[in-house]
C-alpha cells in the first residue's frame, strides 16, 4: 500500500473539507432491505452540489495547490462527475479549468460541466482517449492535472465519506463501494479498515469493464463496451490504487447490464432518489449476489445522481417490462369488423389497461384474411400478465409474448 493513503491523511483531508463540502445523510433503507435480505443503509453522496462524492478529492487537491500551479490552471480527464466537480471547486478557488471527456459523455454531464465556467474537449471514445489529449495540453500548457483517481489528495478526499459512514452506523459489517479506476475504494477502505480493522469492503465492477478485477486476479476479461455505468468504464486501474484495493478489499463483484438498470430503478421507485448506473452499482451487486450479502449490515454509497433523464425514462419502462407490469403480446385475428371490440372487452374484463395497439396485414404466415395485432397492455404483477395471456389463448387468438427485454425470474 501506499504510504501517501493513510488513515491520518484522510483525516487530515476531512479537516479541510468541514464546511466546504456536505457531509451528506447516511440513512436506513427498510425497503432495500427488503428486497435484497440484508440491512441496508445508504449514504447519500448525490446530495452534493454536483451531485456525486467527486467533490470531496476535487476540493482537496484544488485547495492544496501552490500560487504558480492556481495561476496557471488545471487539467482533467473525466467521463463527467469528477469533470463537473474539478470545474465546480475551480470556479469557487477562482483557478482556470479545462476538462477533457470522451465524445461518448452523457449531454447532461457535458452541460453541466460549461456551466461551471470550466473549458470543456471532447476527445475520444474512452477514458484512455481522453488521457493521452490531456497529456498533449499539459505539455503545450504547463497545467496541474488533477488525476480522477491516481492521486493522494484524490484517494483522501474520497475516504472521508467512510469516516462519516461509520459514525453514523458504527456497528456495519460490510462497505460495498463501486470501482473505476480505483480512488473511491482505495480511500474508504484505508479509512473503514483504519477505523475498523475487522469490516469487510466489497467492490464492484461492471461485466463490460472488469479491469481492476482482472489485474488482481489475473484473469482475461474482455474489456470495453456500452454500458449504464459510465463513471466507472475504466480500463486503465490505478497505479496507486491497485496495490490498495489488493490488500484491503475482500472482493469484487460483477454487474450486469440489466441488474444496473434494476438497481437504478429500484433507487428511485423505492427510495425515491436518483442514482446514475456507476452510483447505484453498489446496489446491482446486492442484487446480483443477494446470498453473498444477506443478513449483513451492509453500507452503501449512493456515489453520483448524474443520470441523463431519457435514459431513466428508457429504464424505469424497462423495468415495468421485466417485471410483467407491462406485457406485450402478438394475436393472429381474423380481418374483419368488430374484432378489436371484442379484444378491447376481454382487456376490459380481465382488468388490463390497453396502452398500444399496432396492426400487421402483410405478415406472410397468416392468411390473406387474418392480420396479426400487437397489443400492449399495463398489467398489476407477472400473474395478472398469464392471466391476460391465458384468456386470449382461450379465446383463440393464438397469443405470442414479445419479449423487448429480459424477464425478471
Amino acid at each position: 500500500m501506499s504510504p501517501a493513503v493513510t488513515l491520518a491523511a484522510v483525516e487530515a483531508a476531512r479537516k479541510l473539507l468541514k464546511g466546504q463540502v456536505i457531509a451528506t445523510p447516511m440513512l436506513p433503507a427498510p425497503r432495500l432491505s427488503a428486497l435484497t435480505g440484508a440491512e441496508v443503509f445508504v449514504k447519500y453522496e448525490n446530495l452534493q452540489v454536483t451531485n456525486s462524492f467527486k467533490d470531496r478529492g476535487a476540493y482537496v487537491k484544488l485547495a492544496r495547490l501552490d500560487d504558480t500551479a492556481r495561476a496557471r490552471g488545471v487539467i482533467a480527464m473525466s467521463a463527467g462527475n469528477h469533470a463537473q466537480a474539478v470545474a465546480y471547486h475551480a470556479q469557487r478557488l477562482g483557478v482556470p479549468a479545462t476538462i477533457v471527456m470522451p465524445e461518448t459523455t452523457p449531454f447532461v454531464k457535458v452541460a453541466s460541466t460549461k456551466a461551471f465556467g470550466a473549458t470543456v474537449v471532447l476527445d475520444g471514445e474512452t477514458l484512455a482517449d481522453s488521457q493521452r489529449r490531456a497529456e498533449a495540453i499539459i505539455a503545450e500548457q504547463g497545467l496541474t492535472l488533477v488525476h480522477p483517481y491516481d492521486d493522494p489528495d484524490i484517494v483522501a478526499g474520497q475516504g472521508t465519506i467512510a469516516l462519516e459512514m461509520l459514525e453514523a452506523v458504527p456497528d456495519l459489517d460490510t462497505l460495498v463501494i463501486p470501482i473505476g479506476g480505483g480512488g473511491l475504494i482505495s480511500g474508504n477502505a484505508v479509512a473503514a479498515r483504519g477505523v475498523k480493522p475487522d469490516i469487510e469492503v466489497v467492490g464492484v465492477e461492471a461485466t463490460l469493464y472488469p479491469a481492476m478485477r482482472n489485474a488482481i486476479s489475473g484473469e482475461t476479461r474482455p474489456v470495453g463496451g456500452p454500458t449504464l455505468a459510465e463513471g466507472i468504464a475504466v480500463k486503465n486501474v490505478g497505479r496507486l490504487t491497485r496495490p490498495i484495493i489488493e490488500a484491503l478489499v475482500s472482493d469484487i463483484v460483477l454487474v450486469d447490464e440489466a441488474q444496473l438498470e434494476q438497481a437504478v430503478n429500484a433507487y428511485l421507485t423505492l427510495q425515491k432518489t436518483m442514482a446514475e448506473g456507476a452510483g447505484a452499482a453498489g446496489l446491482a451487486a446486492m442484487l446480483a449476489r443477494p446470498e453473498r450479502f444477506r443478513g449483513k449490515r451492509v453500507g452503501l454509497v449512493l456515489c453520483g445522481g448524474n443520470i441523463d433523464p431519457r435514459i431513466l425514462a428508457s429504464i424505469m419502462v424497462r423495468e415495468l417490462e421485466r417485471q410483467s407490469r407491462i406485457v406485450s403480446i402478438r394475436l393472429t385475428i381474423p380481418d374483419r369488423p368488430g374484432v378489436l371490440g371484442a379484444i378491447a372487452t376481454l382487456l376490459g374484463e380481465h382488468g388490463a389497461n390497453i396502452l398500444e395497439v399496432v396492426h400487421h396485414r402483410l405478415f406472410l404466415d397468416v392468411p390473406a384474411k387474418g392480420a396479426k395485432v400487437d397489443v400492449t397492455v399495463e398489467a398489476r404483477d407477472r400473474a395478472h400478465g398469464r392471466e391476460i395471456v391465458e384468456a386470449f389463448a382461450a379465446n383463440g387468438y393464438e397469443p405470442e409474448r414479445i419479449q423487448t427485454v429480459k424477464a425478471i425470474e
